[in-house]
């Protein structure tokens, strides 16, 4: 094998097998399958290899040529001492790609072939003496904890029916049937039967709900709204619509006490316990959100200390996925460049430096954790796993035979583990200092393209209210 090419990080190699090699490993293999094979009017390992040749060469043949098209590749990369980006592309002569197991098999010359690498860079780890970030720090308020109570409180009281002939309130809970139509036609998920409605609580898209305060159990009314220009469904934003309403049920809601029985309700002791809970749960929700804002602002301050060249196909690939997001999200919200203030170009222009930003900080924090030894234990992919399980439930084993017979789906999940161990690693070499700050600014977003940073792209946005959230994480 001769080395061709040798250009920053791209390499390629021509490879000759002779074609007395390939022959005498074909017989070898044919040699070997000889007492495993039955053919008809043949003794079982009597079969003359003359004759297998006929019937399994070109079969046999092309496992040979994988085999030693794959030992070549290894010992290119064990020779040279090469770390590749990706796997190794094989080109055949243009006028044989065809044909090269008929031409093996027939021993008509030698076989070459390319082989063209890409080898990942090197580079020092940077000193880091000098990097100094912030951890914004916030703990839950009384006041926040008695807001979070408060809608617990609410979205878990009762409701009792309203007397006859009641008329509907807002706060009040009615339940209805609709059929809406556009332009006279009905639309797919337009229709509803026994639909529980709470007036005033803006689930319904605006102005639905208002037109409801009044009604009695048995009327029905003609709701005439507006969906948003920007709603989600791209067919019916900014269309006028209407819908045929009949109230089935009204009820009005029940006392919104916060006491030892709303506890009891969420499975605590006490209302002391229930605070103690929901506090631990927001509590842990900021915690992630300024976790999250400083692991950006390591992965920043990490991007400014490395410059070095990039695996072209690593770019390449990162970018696809990076865009296949920015175009789906574009579609789903019914929006295009031109609506967001861009163009397409300029858009991928961005989203190209954030991929590479990706790629270079993946290779970044692969080589601390390489040089630090940092290793993800098989028990901490397992809780991973079940974790991942947990979300899916009542399809718990087919989620897991998934992962388990999926190697790849398996590496996702024990990349973001290696990639959180390896930011502790880092954090614990730099300065670190705390900054008490407000709720406002512990969830103020960042720019989109600054946001998209890691190696293996764990990072997640902020929730618009964390308290419920953690509301939920203390009911469960």
């Amino acid at each position: 094998m001769t080395e061709t090419t040798s250009e920053g990080l791209k390499r390629e190699f021509q490879v000759l097998l002779p074609a007395t090699e390939l022959e005498d490993r074909l017989n070898t293999e044919l040699s070997n399958i000889k007492g495993k094979v039955q053919i008809k009017g043949f003794r079982p390992g009597k079969v003359p290899v003359a004759h297998l040749r006929k019937v399994y060469g070109k079969s046999v043949m092309a496992d040979v040529l994988q085999n030693a098209v794959n030992e070549a590749n290894q010992q290119i990369v064990a020779d040279k001492g090469l770390r590749l980006a990706l796997e190794p592309q094989i080109e055949f002569p243009k006028d044989e790609e065809q044909n090269i197991i008929e031409r093996a098999l027939d021993a008509k010359g030698d076989l070459a072939f390319k082989v063209k690498l890409e080898v990942l860079p090197s580079f020092e780890l940077a000193d880091l003496s000098d990097v100094s970030i912030k951890k914004l720090v916030l703990k839950p308020s009384d006041e926040e904890i008695n807001e979070t109570l408060e809608r617990m409180a609410k979205d878990s009281r009762s409701f009792e029916p309203r007397e006859e002939g009641a008329e509907a309130q807002s706060g009040d809970r009615v339940t209805i049937d609709f059929v809406g139509r556009i332009d006279g036609t009905e639309f797919e998920g337009g229709k509803g039967e026994d639909v529980d409605l709470e007036l005033g609580s803006n689930t319904f898209i605006p102005g639905f709900e208002d037109q409801l305060v009044g009604a009695k159990v048995g009327d029905s009314r003609l709701v005439k709204v507006a969906f948003p220009a920007d709603y989600q469904a791209e067919q019916l934003a900014g269309k006028d619509a209407e819908f045929d309403v009949t109230v089935k049920a009204v009820a009005a809601p029940g006392e919104t006490k916060i006491d030892d029985e709303l506890a009891k309700r969420f499975g605590m002791d006490d209302l002391e316990k229930l605070k103690e809970a929901v506090s631990k749960a927001v509590g842990a929700d900021y915690e992630a959100q300024s976790r999250r804002k400083l692991k950006k602002e390591l992965l920043d301050a990490l991007d400014g200390k490395y410059a070095f060249d990039l695996p072209p196909s690593l770019v390449h690939q990162e970018f696809a996925a990076v865009w296949a997001q920015v175009e789906q999200d574009l579609k789903n919200r019914g929006k295009t460049f031109e609506d967001e203030g861009t163009t397409e170009e300029a858009s991928q222009a961005e989203y190209r430096k954030i991929a590479e930003r990706r790629v270079r900080l993946g290779l970044v924090l692969a080589q601390v954790g390489e040089t630090a030894d940092i290793k993800v234990s098989d028990d901490e992919v397992n809780q991973a796993l079940f974790a991942r399980i947990r979300q899916f439930p009542g399809q718990e084993k087919q989620v897991y035979d998934f992962y388990r017979n999926n190697p790849q789906a398996l590496a996702e999940l024990r990349a973001p583990l290696f990639e959180e161990k390896v930011v502790d690693h880092v954090l614990g070499q730099i300065q670190v200092v705390e900054e008490p700050v407000s709720k406002e600014a512990l969830f103020a977003e960042d720019d989109e393209a600054d946001a998209v940073t890691g190696a293996a792209a764990t990072d997640e946005k902020p929730s618009e209210s964390s308290n419920e959230a953690a509301a939920d994480k203390a009911a469960g």
